[in-house]
């Protein structure tokens, strides 16, 4: 086996759509595995979304789909159900992010999983998970944001905020693939497969769940104040004579540094910053000290200084700035990849764990649409007729 494929052998079938199912069977694909990506016949939704190509295949679905191959069908259709079933024989992953409903129509329910492939490992995600009154709704990565508290603290108090990215998509995806994970150790061990299940409000309490801990037990019923921080300070996003960066101040060695950094040691023995809790509540005084001694310098000087003093700081960026940042590119956190039709090589975000023996790569572009149909039917056990038929009754 070679050493950058730890799943190597491993077969994953990947129903998923937009990024919580998808980019979890990526992160398996950056593995080795042999992720089969499966779309309508005419193209799921999410690969138009934010297009790029020429073909209108999107920005999310370049980097959510990677290392897979990809096919067209329908498995509602009599010889969609039969292609399934063969699939299923062959996998060892189902990955799929839909409703319950529709897992079963299309047999990919936990019972019909089964019956074809026993030790097979079922990844689900889902909106808001079961056990409550909410588990058949949908819901996007937008739902989670404003559902966990996290949308409520961000911005304004009279404008929730949610974040740009969606980070409780790729939180969900990524704790999907470390269950997948687990749940593929615990067959090694004992042939057993079992389900694996998501959810985008579960990830998003998770990440929130400081917050939740402080108001549940504190109840200090915070609101929003743009980017300072409340519990601890100066922490904040401030402009400087040529941009914006943020600085982060956190804790009573950093605190010392930064006042040392000031010129102004009566902050040290001032009451109201005596500790974390203090300089958040009494931040606005501490933004406002900082913030002037960021408008007398540019970006370079700012960050330099507060990086001499050990604080941690950094330059807001625009994306073409992230693109351009001296570090990403001597990292090579991004991967320029080629895709038909693109004007220019799309920057795809590497793995972002990495492994010092079996390291994550991405060996594989996202398939244009259908691209790889005939090659696994013929895998399967269809000859050219058989796939004309299919083909022909619009199951593929």
């Amino acid at each position: 086996m070679a050493v950058s494929e730890i799943l190597d052998g491993v077969r994953v079938l990947d129903f998923g759509r937009y990024i919580a199912g998808p980019y979890c069977a990526c992160l398996l694909g950056d593995l080795g595995a042999d992720v089969i990506r499966v779309e309508r016949v005419g193209g799921s939704e999410d690969r138009w979304v934010t297009p790029v190509g020429e073909d209108g295949a999107g920005a999310l679905f370049l980097q959510v789909n990677r290392n897979k191959r990809g096919m067209t069908l329908d498995p509602m259709s009599a010889g969609g159900r039969e292609v399934v079933a063969r699939l299923l024989a062959t996998a060892d992953v189902v990955v799929a992010n839909l409703p319950a409903s529709t897992l079963s129509a299309m047999g990919l329910d936990e019972e019909s999983v089964r019956a074809v492939r026993p030790d097979a490992v079922l990844t689900t995600v889902s909106a808001f998970g079961n056990g409550g009154p909410y588990s058949n709704r949908v819901g996007f990565d937008g739902v989670g944001q404003v559902m966990c508290g996290a949308a409520y603290l961000t911005g304004e108090p009279d404008q929730p905020t949610k974040s740009y990215v969606p980070w409780v998509d790729f939180m969900t995806a990524t704790l999907a693939a470390f269950g997948t994970m687990s749940a593929l150790w615990w067959r090694d061990r004992t042939g057993e497969g079992q389900r694996v299940e998501g959810a985008l409000l579960r990830s998003a309490m998770a990440v929130a769940s400081a917050a939740l801990i402080e108001q549940g037990v504190a109840r200090p019923d915070r609101v929003a104040t743009l980017n300072r921080a409340q519990t601890a300070g100066p922490s904040d996003i401030f402009a400087t004579a040529d941009g914006w960066i943020i600085v982060q101040v956190v804790g009573r060695p950093l605190f010392e540094r930064w006042a040392k950094l000031m010129g102004d040691d009566n902050w040290l023995t001032d009451p109201r910053f005596a500790d974390d809790d203090g300089r958040g509540r009494n931040g606005e005084l501490l933004s406002e000290r900082m913030g002037r001694w960021c408008a007398r310098r540019t970006t370079g000087e700012a960050l330099a200084e507060l990086e001499a003093a050990r604080i941690p700081a950094g330059p807001v960026y625009s994306p073409q700035q992230a693109l351009e940042d001296p570090h990403v590119l001597a990292a090579g956190l991004l991967q320029p990849t080629d895709y038909p039709g693109l004007p220019r090589p799309a920057p795809l975000g590497r793995t972002p764990v990495q492994l010092s023996v079996t390291p994550g790569t991405i060996r594989r572009r996202a398939p244009t649409l259908g691209e790889h149909t005939d090659e696994l039917l013929g895998s399967l056990g269809y000859d050219a007729a058989a796939i004309a038929s299919l083909r022909t009754s619009g199951a593929v």
